[in-house]
């Protein structure tokens, strides 16, 4: 890392896109520590229109403009990280087709079963080392293969790329995040383009593939002019965020778990190439592109999407709960009342969680858990198995011990869930930094500027910059003996 300055610390904005809510976060770095600080905020949420589930895209370029009038005029750099899988299509003038689509809209369902019909399923692992959801661009795009807007297409963009092009205009595709798509070949470094043509979807459309930490650019002009920001540069810093959040996880050795924990739950190991084995087909893990020359080797857990959608439910009928509210019902609760795997297909979109998460229990012949409490340690007590079961698959697939297990992300807030964690798997949990995503954005800008040298160097600055809190495993026997129950 270059010598700490004595004058003026580098800001650096990173605009972090979640599924449900979207920050800008100004970074300070002095050479050795780096501040963050929040500029603004607004909801994402998406858009019902007749029977489909878009994205509101228009406003949250609005939201992204508005985020760059306020940051300071000395921002040196600005990096913008998404959820993965989503994308836009541009036309040939450069427009876009439509209102990108939500991944949670119901027009994958079936598309995976069809695609295997023309590509067998252990085909398309071995080409594209992805794991199986309906969700994957994969399976949008071949939702859409009939489609007038993909006949008129002319460029392909994940939704960062898509941001990064209407900031910049340079079209490119991020490789962490288009790694997420399931359209990606990691042994040949390219788009898988035999399997896209396979599947009618045209591989003319997918654009040049860049590096985390590319800078792009200056600010458009048109930028440039709403915002007042001059000398700004875009930088790709890992626009997935999951590898945002990894790039930002404060280890010092290797033998650790990470864990991105959200709207979803990201748990996996760092790894320098792809695992593409029957065993991974098999537990359905996935080889994401990570940042310094990485592979994120992970399963994706539904995670706190399923305690963020009882709490919808339960507002609409009239019952609003905070989010520590349903912490502290959940500690009052009866153990291990039921359990349930939170990966099951029902509550990937259910039109009432807690009447899925009993529909659940009472089909598995366990028993029901009625009061919102009891409903509430079910998600928790199932998600910290879950985490258990997953810890075990890596070590299997890895070949070697895992000693700890560090949860970066909002449910590093969450002490009973960390705690759960430490005490199924048997294992300590290191937990923060709570804005991971946010700061792996904000160092991934500061390697791409020459700032900080290497990824280790720049987990060294998170452990300076940031409390961690550990959570060493306690009561474990009881986990051991509910463990066989997860279903």
């Amino acid at each position: 890392m270059r010598e700490i300055r004595e004058s003026m610390s580098l800001n650096l904005l990173a605009l972090d896109l979640g599924a449900e809510s979207g920050r800008a976060i100004l970074g300070r770095f002095d050479g050795a520590r780096v501040t963050l600080e929040e500029i603004h905020r607004f909801a994402n949420e998406g858009v019902r229109v007749n029977d489909s589930l878009h994205w509101d895209t228009a406003r949250l370029w609005s939201e992204i403009k508005l985020a760059l009038a306020r940051a300071p005029r000395e921002v040196a750099s600005i990096g913008l990280d998404t959820w993965g899988v989503d994308f836009g299509l541009l036309d040939r003038d450069d427009h876009l087709i439509g209102n990108p689509f939500h991944y949670r809209d119901a027009r994958t369902d079936g598309m995976m079963d069809a695609v295997f019909q023309i590509v067998a399923r252990q085909e398309i692992f071995e080409q594209t080392g992805i794991q199986f959801m309906p969700i994957n661009t994969l399976y949008q795009l071949f939702a859409m293969r009939r489609a007038p807007a993909l006949d008129a297409a002319q460029t392909f963009l994940m939704m960062p790329d898509l941001f990064n092009f209407w900031l910049t205009g340079r079209k490119a595709s991020e490789f962490t995040i288009a790694t997420t798509s399931q359209c990606y070949d990691p042994r040949a470094q390219g788009w898988a383009t035999a399997l896209l043509e396979r599947l009618e979807i045209p591989a003319r459309i997918f654009p040049d593939i860049v590096p985390p930490a590319t800078i792009l650019g200056a600010l458009a002009r048109s930028v440039v002019a709403e915002t007042g920001l001059n000398d700004a540069r875009v930088i790709a810093s890992g626009c997935h965020d999951t590898a945002a959040a990894v790039a930002a996880v404060p280890a010092a050795q290797d033998d650790f778990v990470y864990l991105s924990s959200g709207t979803w739950s990201l748990m996996g190991v760092e790894i320098r190439a792809p695992i593409i084995t029957p065993a991974a087909l098999t537990n359905n893990f996935t080889n994401e592109g990570g940042v310094a020359g990485t592979f994120r080797f992970l399963k994706n857990i539904m995670g706190l999407w399923l305690i963020q959608e009882c709490r919808r439910a339960w507002t609409r009928a009239g019952e609003t709960f905070s989010y520590a509210d349903l912490t502290r019902l959940a500690a009052s609760a009866p153990r291990f009342v039921a359990l349930i795997d939170p990966d099951d297909a029902r509550f990937l979109h259910p039109a009432d969680m807690p009447a899925q998460i009993q529909a659940y229990c009472a089909e598995t012949h366990q028993t029901i858990p009625q009061t919102h409490g009891e409903i509430a340690r079910c998600i928790f007590e199932g998600l910290a198995l879950k985490y258990r079961w997953t810890v075990e698959r890596i070590e299997e697939m890895i070949g070697r011990r895992i000693n700890a297990v560090h949860i970066v992300g909002g449910g590093a807030q969450n002490k009973m869930l960390c705690q759960f964690t430490a005490d199924a798997t048997a294992r300590p949990v290191i937990a923060g930094p709570i804005e991971a995503t946010a700061l792996g954005n904000v160092l991934m800008q500061a390697i791409a500027l020459g700032e900080i040298a290497s990824l280790a160097d720049a987990r060294q600055v998170v452990r300076a910059s940031f409390p961690l809190a550990t959570y060493e495993p306690r009561e474990t026997q009881v986990w051991d003996e509910a463990y066989p129950r997860l279903v």
